[in-house]
């Protein structure tokens, strides 16, 4: 490749992140974004179109922050929202608009094909409980609610597919994304479709993508979309993957390591060297982008839970962060279980958030701190799952997301966890990650060599502070009640 940029692309369920980076140092040299239609669940859909239009977007303005010419850009790739269902026609149209991971009306569907394959059955399968997120019970929604698209469908595909779809003409996938569907086994590598012929009698495996490797190419880019993107050929492009696996991949995270992840979802994730299969199906045990494991607990609610809270205490973010850290750090006050849209870890998704402990003597700091408690706390107890099934947990602590840059999540989660939070110099890991994976493919140089090389600073965002042992015990009690919400 004569190119000496490569381009990684986050499209993400709010918006598009194209960084350009160094092809051989991965020096960020330029970067882009572009909003995408709002979503919200329970009924959460995007036009995949939108996406394709926003990667355009954001790719140009990433090419003129770098004062890049057309033949600069050697290799890209794309990390996307994952689970989210993309259906296409015989001539390759979307069909109808895209269901999201967010999007719970499939709940009914999951419930359903849980009982006809069994739980255990599909975590030894698969690695994971699925829940409404995954892409099975979307397929099953589409089959029972829609027949008519869906007796069109000829290719079934997540996002970040559709997108590498629109850049190659290929229909590839990579064993990230494909282990969160609910059909793949990441440990075997095949497709489950028998998991999909308890949706419909159809002939399955000539619809879903191909399955490439890490440091696998997915072809080069087609004129039509070089022309789209402003760039002169050859450009290859790599498999992609989901979002949150390629933050990890950007962080250069090593088992041991954990990830906090404060977005629109939270996440909390480790990294195995091994399968992990949670028989209590809160750790979904998916494959990375380095031919390991990602592990992982996920939220429905965390930054938005704040931004719930900033609201309705109509002050913005860094002034509803200083209101929690003057609240007293001991001593009885609110505290809140923040399912305010449902939750998919636990599976509750008609529950409703919690807020109890309120007195008179409530102050707007205590419901600020509870607003920032109920998101950490969540995750924590997600840490907790993840070491229960022996994933290595006593390395770094690192948050990212845009929650991160909030000192209150950051020293609240330090207190909690008892060891020094950092950030890492990568503000966008998920584009960072997907960057590297294009410089695999540009240079040949395994992945992993590239994301050691390319592993970004970090710095001690918070340390450890007075633990909150009441607040920990009640808000567990709070969760508790939410049982009474569990389909």
């Amino acid at each position: 490749m004569t190119g000496t940029l490569v381009a990684g692309v986050d499209s993400s369920t709010q918006s598009c992140k194209v960084e350009l980076r160094g092809l051989r140092d991965g020096r960020l040299v330029g970067s882009g974004s572009a909003p995408h239609p709002p979503a919200s669940p329970p009924a959460s859909e995007q036009d995949p179109d939108a996406w394709w239009q926003a990667l355009l977007l954001a790719f140009s303005g990433a090419m003129r922050d770098a004062g890049a010419a057309p033949g600069d850009v050697s290799a890209i790739s794309v990390a996307a929202q994952c689970h989210g269902l993309v259906v296409l026609d015989a001539d390759d149209r979307v069909i109808r608009p895209a269901k999201l991971w967010n999007d719970t009306t499939s709940t009914p569907e999951l419930l359903e094909l849980r009982s006809l394959i069994g739980d255990t059955a599909l975590i030894h399968r698969t690695g994971s409980l699925p829940t409404a997120a995954f892409t099975l019970s979307k397929i099953a929604w589409l089959a029972r609610h829609e027949p008519h698209s869906f007796a069109r469908v000829r290719r079934v595909m997540l996002p970040h597919d559709y997108l590498t779809f629109r850049l190659t003409g290929r229909a590839v996938t990579d064993r990230s994304e494909a282990s969160g569907t609910g059909y793949f086994d990441a440990t075997d590598n095949r497709y489950l479709t028998e998991h999909l012929d308890l949706v419909a009698d159809a002939d399955w495996l000539p619809m879903l993508p191909a399955v490439l490797g890490p440091d696998e190419p997915a072809g080069e880019v087609t004129p039509r979309a070089l022309s789209a993107l402003g760039l002169r050929g050859p450009v290859l492009a790599g498999a992609g993957g989901g979002d949150q696996h390629a933050a990890a991949l950007g962080l250069g995270m090593a088992p041991g390591d954990l990830m906090y992840s404060f977005g629109t979802s939270g996440v909390v994730m480790g990294v195995s060297e091994h399968a992990v299969h949670d028989l209590a199906g809160f750790v979904d045990g998916v494959a990375d982008m380095a031919n390991g494991y990602v592990p992982l607990v996920s939220t429905l609610n965390a930054a938005k839970v704040t931004d719930t809270f900033a609201a309705l205490l109509g002050v913005g973010h860094e002034e509803l962060s200083r209101l929690a850290l003057r609240a007293p750090a001991l001593g009885a006050r609110p505290v809140m279980a923040a399912y305010l849209d449902g939750e998919r870890k636990p599976n509750r998704p008609t529950a409703q958030g919690l807020l109890s402990g309120i007195t008179s003597h409530t102050t707007r700091e205590q419901l600020a701190r509870a607003a920032y408690e109920g998101v950490v706390f969540g995750l924590y107890t997600g840490q907790g799952h993840l070491e229960r099934s022996a994933v290595p947990t006593g390395g770094r602590v690192i948050a990212v997301g845009g929650g991160a840059r909030s000192a209150a999540y950051t020293q609240l989660l330090a207190d909690i966890v008892g060891r020094p939070v950092l950030t890492a110099d990568a503000a966008e890991a998920t584009a960072r990650g997907a960057a590297v994976q294009a410089a695999a493919v540009a240079t040949g140089t395994p992945v992993v060599t590239v994301r050691a090389a390319w592993a970004p600073p970090t710095r001690v965002a918070a340390e450890p502070g007075t633990f909150p042992a009441r607040a920990w015990d009640d808000y567990r009690a709070t969760a508790a009640v939410t049982e009474l919400d569990r389909p």
